[in-house]
């Protein structure tokens, strides 16, 4: 049995966050450890879920609505590790975006391939939810290609399909992960991380083996493994077992609104 949904990115997450600033750069780990935990990519990942919910279909005021569920979350959890940049909007009299081709755009968007009903509107409620902050012409590309790989994986295209998109719209990827994994260095750009988070996926025998890829170029590993695992979670599924052991590292909080966002994603899903 698997699961599919937003936790995709966010076990990522929790699985990668012990890896990032102390890399390990092979596949041979334990999944989880005593310091593994949630975050910024899993309560912005949630944020965006709960301002797609909160839009009940009506996708009009999407922007305002990701605007106010984004600083919800951060004022929540104001340690979990946001970027510089997003410290200083989520605190700002006023929320402008503030020209960022960070990756924090694209670890935080898979709900929206669950959400949309097309290919298309995947990419537009991408940019919506992504251009409050990051409204650099790479910060939208980096949230649009993890967004509409993610839709396509969920809606049965092959690897082959999801890799020959992205190349022609997004991003030339032409290695493979023995060819950087010795040389790859922490890079928090969406050009930078994107492409690598793509290939971890496209080398992957499953969702698990996704995560140790991720993992195992170093880098920014909770990120690299929530964008990649945003994406194998929608081909693949989760795992029962991975899924059981990510959810304790949730507070209760999160794991309400989780549940609340699957149940409307199951609705959406049922009626393509």
């Amino acid at each position: 049995m698997t699961y599919k949904g937003i936790l995709g990115a966010v076990f990522g997450d929790i699985i990668g966050s012990r890896f990032e600033g102390h890399n390990y750069r092979a596949k041979d780990f334990e999944l989880f450890g005593k310091y593994c935990r949630f975050t910024d990519d899993t309560a912005l990942t949630i944020a965006v879920g709960k301002a797609l919910l909160d839009c009940n279909g009506d996708y009009s005021n999407l922007s305002q609505k990701a605007t106010e569920s984004l600083k919800q979350m951060g004022t929540w959890y104001p340690f979990a590790g946001y970027g510089g940049g997003f410290k200083r909007w989520l605190y700002a009299e006023k929320q402008e975006p503030y020209n960022s081709w960070g990756n924090g755009a694209a670890m935080r968007v898979s709900a929206c391939a669950y959400f949309a009903k097309s290919l298309e509107e995947a990419a537009y409620l991408a940019h919506e939810v992504t251009a409050v902050t990051h409204n650099h012409p790479e910060g939208i590309k980096g949230a649009e290609a993890t967004t509409v790989a993610t839709y396509m994986a969920l809606h049965g295209s092959t690897k082959d399909e999801i890799r020959e998109h992205i190349l022609n719209n997004y991003y030339n990827i032409d290695y493979e992960l023995d060819d950087i994994r010795d040389h790859y260095y922490f890079d928090v750009s969406c050009q930078g991380s994107v492409p690598q988070a793509l290939q971890a996926f496209f080398e992957a025998r499953d969702y698990e083996d996704t995560i140790r890829n991720a993992i195992s170029i170093g880098g920014d590993s909770d990120t690299i493994a929530a964008i990649a695992g945003a994406v194998a979670g929608a081909y693949y599924g989760v795992p029962e077992e991975i899924k059981e052991k990510s959810v304790d590292f949730l507070t209760y909080r999160l794991q309400t609104i989780v549940d609340k966002i699957d149940n409307k994603i199951q609705e959406i899903q049922d009626g393509l």
